[in-house]
């Protein structure tokens, strides 16, 4: 996990950072003149952890915080970073149940990585896997938006994404099934209970064939209505939770 700065902006956010990141805050810097219950009680919180604590103004701390909803306060934390193909393999050798993987094939948009790591934590994915080139990484919004599950879900970004699921197929016998429009068979129909990567595409593209070709299995969400897909983070919270479902 790295050493690169950043700054996180919110109650929500500081909250989260409490619970799974203690020990990578390095400091909190507050509006001193806001007036509000929550933010107070934030700061105890922070103070009982010996948490340094800073008091400013509000200029100074929309200032920090930039474009992002501050509601008075900031934290300067030691940015997550990415894992490796190496701590991946690790994490499956360590593995003592068939695992659950998520892999996303670039998705771009840091509120749809934050929503899809949070959904992951929730569904009791092992790792969450993407490529390096064209996908976006742990930015600050997408670790304020995953509610802390940046800390907790490894992130691993990886070189050549076909070559990596071709590694878990072969090396670790893991069944890849992908999701996309472009199939017959129904999600609900796949069975998805053993070793498994599922495989959610990018925002408006989807899948990129060479990853679609890697795939073990197709399979495709239902849309009774007229919109043709499903934003990929809902798209991922539906398949990762019938995986759920069927491995209970």
């Amino acid at each position: 996990m790295g050493d690169k700065q950043q700054w996180v902006a919110g109650i929500h956010a500081v909250r989260s950072a409490l619970k799974f990141g203690r020990e990578r805050i390095n400091e909190i810097i507050y509006d001193a003149t806001r007036k509000d219950r929550r933010l107070n009680a934030v700061l105890d919180d922070a103070k009982k952890l010996g948490i340094p604590l800073t008091a400013s103004d509000k200029k100074t701390v929309e200032k920090l915080a930039g474009s992002a909803n501050h509601q008075g306060v900031l934290i300067s934390t030691q940015a997550p970073t990415a894992q490796t193909e190496d701590d991946l393999d690790n994490l499956l050798n360590s593995l003592d149940h068939p695992p659950l993987l998520l892999v996303l094939d670039g998705v771009t948009d840091p509120h749809n990585l934050g929503a899809c790591l949070r959904t992951a934590d929730g569904a009791g994915v092992d790792a969450v896997i993407a490529p390096k080139d064209k996908s976006v990484g742990l930015t600050p919004v997408a670790v304020k938006v995953s509610s802390g599950a940046a800390e907790t879900v490894p992130f691993v970004q990886v070189t050549n994404l076909a070559r990596t699921l071709r590694h878990l197929q072969d090396d670790f016998r893991i069944f890849v099934v992908g999701a996309t429009g472009e199939t017959d068979l129904e999600l609900y129909q796949a069975d998805l209970t053993g070793a498994l990567a599922l495989v959610m595409g990018a925002e408006g593209e989807g899948m990129r064939r060479l990853t679609a070709e890697q795939c073990d299995q197709l399979v495709r969400l239902p849309m009774q209505g007229q919109v043709e897909s499903l934003n990929v983070s809902v798209a991922t919270g539906v398949t990762l939770y019938e995986a759920v479902r069927q491995r209970r």
